[in-house]
């Protein structure tokens, strides 16, 4: 990692919810680096010191699922990762830069005591946490219920609403096929015959990595199933 990136104490969750008057501090305690692509930030099982947020860039959350990685989210500009160390030792997930990403970085006593002072921001970090283990339960549901055909499109239509469209219906996100099958929890194998299946049905659009959206109603009625 290298210092850099920039920070205007605005865009993050945590300034953003907190009191202006405590930006100073959070000016003196804060850390800001680059991580290149495919550089791990944090390392699952690794000790806790500090809580990250994304300042520009793109982070895929992800932990081991028996023998297979499976990531459980993407945190993107302004998002925070690394929180749930707030009441662990260790950290119970991995986090690695799908690009050349800017990050905030406090230490995670600081961290508790913004959280302490910081009323608008303690309610919107309990929003957050409510709103990632709905997410985390439903993931895991489908993963036990849904088919992979039903998964992808789950995962096309939520990278759609987190990344936006291009100008030509292009997810703004470049993905390995890996990484998509890390996200919905299948093989590369799977996942390479599924998506060429979701092509041939007119839904969506391979160009390289990039995935376009043909048919927005039939991927919204198969993630239904």
């Amino acid at each position: 990692m290298k210092k850099g990136g920039a920070c205007d104490l605005a865009s993050c969750f945590m300034c953003r919810l907190s009191l202006k008057e405590w930006h100073s501090a959070i000016a003196c305690h804060k850390k800001n680096f680059t991580a290149k692509k495919g550089e791990v930030i944090i390392r699952e099982g690794d000790p806790v010191t500090g809580v990250y947020f994304v300042t520009s860039g793109n982070v895929k959350v992800h932990k081991q699922w028996g023998d297979k990685e499976l990531i459980l989210r993407f945190a993107n500009d302004g998002a925070i990762f690394g929180h749930r160390g707030i009441t662990t030792p260790v950290f119970p997930i991995s986090a690695t830069a799908l690009e050349t990403t800017s990050l905030c970085y406090v230490d995670i006593e600081f961290f508790k005591t913004t959280v302490k002072v910081n009323h608008e921001f303690a309610y919107g970090l309990l929003l957050f946490y409510a709103d990632e283990l709905h997410a985390s339960e439903k993931k895991m549901r489908n993963l036990a219920l849904m088919s992979v055909k039903g998964r992808l499109a789950t995962a096309v239509l939520g990278l759609r609403d987190q990344f936006g469209l291009s100008e030509e219906r292009y997810l703004n996100v470049d993905l390995s096929r890996q990484d998509l099958a890390a996200f919905t929890g299948a093989t590369y194998e799977t996942v390479f015959r599924t998506m060429n299946e979701l092509v041939s049905e007119g839904l969506i659009v391979l160009q390289g990595k990039q995935i376009g959206i043909r048919n927005e109603a039939g991927l919204i009625e198969l993630s239904n199933k």
